[in-house]
């Protein structure tokens, strides 16, 4: 998978460099301080997963739009700092497919490359809060300004779709899967988003509809209460 660092700040790529080296299914190759820079980098490599803080000096949310028009096939997955949730689906509307903090966690970040990589979507747990205070549905955005494919639901949250419909809170799934809550509970909004559901109830018909479980364990329940 390549991988493209923009951002203007030296450390912030150097850092980002050095996380994602440790990953084998990762290559980058290339880093850009301005967006003349970057779109050179994709003019030479073509289609890569573009790790982007369009907020830092040299680059601007336009950039994204214009790479997209030569090469549709890049992937934008923003990693910024706090911004306003307005800001927000302006980038998403720009053509960014994911979107996660600075300070996320370091396994939520290499997350969210591999899924951006994979063709998903990915929204770190407080983007999503960010947007949802402000009342807006992700799936209400108007996002025909750009080419998407369609939300996949990625191998690890189908594992965790089923974990939830038989039952278990976040704390047990974190502590079945050998992850953190804060990484649960990501996945967890990250699913509603995608499924565009609302509450637990959601995750349990998506289960039984798509037969992740059997509809049987909830009928003999109901019949014993």
């Amino acid at each position: 998978m390549h991988v493209i660092l923009a951002d203007s700040n030296d450390l912030v790529r150097v850092g980002m460099r050095t996380i994602l080296s440790t990953q084998t299914a990762f290559k980058i190759v290339g880093d850009a301080r301005n967006k003349e820079e970057l779109i050179q980098i994709v003019k030479n490599f073509g289609a890569a997963v573009i790790l982007i803080d369009y907020t830092s000096p040299g680059f601007d949310i336009d950039v994204i739009p214009k790479i997209l028009s030569f090469q549709p096939a890049a992937k934008f997955l923003a990693i910024t700092p706090d911004q306003s949730a307005q800001t927000l689906v302006n980038a998403l509307r720009s053509g960014v497919k994911s979107y996660v903090k600075k300070d996320c966690e370091l396994s939520e970040i290499i997350s969210a490359v591999e899924e951006t990589g994979k063709g998903n979507k990915f929204f770190c747990g407080q983007i999503l809060e960010t947007i949802q205070r402000a009342s807006i549905d992700v799936n209400d955005i108007d996002f025909e300004s750009f080419s998407c494919e369609a939300v996949i639901v990625s191998e690890r949250e189908n594992q965790i779709i089923v974990l939830i419909a038989e039952g278990m809170t976040n704390a047990q799934i974190a502590e079945y899967l050998f992850l953190s809550n804060h990484t649960i509970n990501t996945h967890r909004k990250n699913i509603m988003a995608k499924l565009g559901v609302k509450n637990t109830a959601g995750i349990v018909m998506y289960a039984v509809k798509t037969n992740l479980v059997s509809p049987n364990k909830f009928l003999f329940a109901s019949e014993l209460n």
